[in-house]
């Protein structure tokens, strides 16, 4: 089976149709991406599909035709292994082919299973949790100090939070006033081994990035208007950074897997590829 390449008119659509549209054609991406190669991490792909719709939809200052454009907004996946998520949004958005897509996850595949700087559109590789957040604050404390006016976005897990080097760049984000970066914790309560609570409770968590420095806004990681509205309202606070909790739900969009576990490391079986397809509506995208 295979992505084929196709042109959709979304000249009626709303901006906010055409969010959701987005968010359903990065589902059926990641469900028939990981179905494929009977790959991992469905599940966090379908909770952050609004997120990362809305984010490349209409948030980030980028060009396709130009990915290392000098005044980019830069974005980073911290949870590398929902890279067929964002990979799904650049093939949209033409920062490559949409072929690549048919490559994922193979041997010599111009797609990894987890995401890599060597794909036009994104800029650092990641896979183990916690380094995507001092990274962007070396990007962000640069940019300020040169002056310049772009923005660095880091969409995180819970399990992320679960790691020191997280709270030490906390920390240090609040130190440098880097109002310039915007952390997004895609919080669908399920992580690798369990639920987040019974692993390492991390709540109440907007009080206490509050307390280290941060300005914190709890959303609905679903609702596109109310994700649009926040992320436009950045820096929430002049001088301080902005910290986004989003609740979602995991495998979000398919039922049978919404709020499991097993949708972490399992993928849609072959033989209920069509169903899910058209539960997601967009059994017109992509043909089985």
């Amino acid at each position: 089976m295979s992505i084929p390449s196709r042109k959709q008119d979304n000249t009626h659509m709303t901006k906010y149709e055409g969010y959701q549209r987005l968010a359903q054609l990065i589902r059926g991406y990641a469900v028939t991406m990981t179905t494929r190669t009977l790959s991992s991490h469905v599940g966090s792909c379908l909770s952050m599909a609004e997120l990362v719709a809305v984010l490349y939809g209409g948030i980030l200052h980028v060009n396709p035709k130009d990915p290392l454009w000098p005044d980019r907004d830069r974005f980073i996946l911290s949870k590398g292994h929902a890279a067929a998520g964002v990979y799904a949004a650049l093939a949209e958005k033409d920062f490559f082919p949409k072929e690549w897509i048919n490559s994922y996850y193979k041997n010599d595949g111009k797609l990894s299973g987890h995401i890599s700087f060597h794909v036009p559109g994104v800029e650092f590789s990641t896979g183990s949790l916690g380094h995507a957040l001092p990274v962007a604050l070396g990007m962000a404390l640069v940019a300020k100090r040169k002056g310049k006016k772009h923005r660095i976005f880091v969409l995180m897990s819970e399990g992320d939070c679960d790691e020191g080097s997280t709270w030490e760049a906390v920390m240090f984000a609040a130190q440098h006033h880097l109002d310039n970066v915007v952390a997004i914790v895609d919080a669908n309560r399920i992580q690798a081994l369990g639920n987040v609570a019974d692993i390492i409770d991390l709540e109440p968590l907007a009080k206490k990035i509050e307390a280290f420095g941060w300005s914190v806004r709890e959303i609905d990681g679903h609702d596109v208007q109310q994700i649009e509205r926040t992320l436009l309202d950045i820096p929430f606070d002049s001088g301080k950074p902005s910290f986004v909790i989003a609740r979602t739900v995991k495998g979000k969009g398919i039922r049978y897997m919404e709020n499991t576990l097993s949708c972490h490391y399992h993928c849609v079986p072959q033989e209920k590829l069509a169903e899910v397809l058209v539960e997601l509506g967009v059994e017109d995208a992509f043909p089985v």
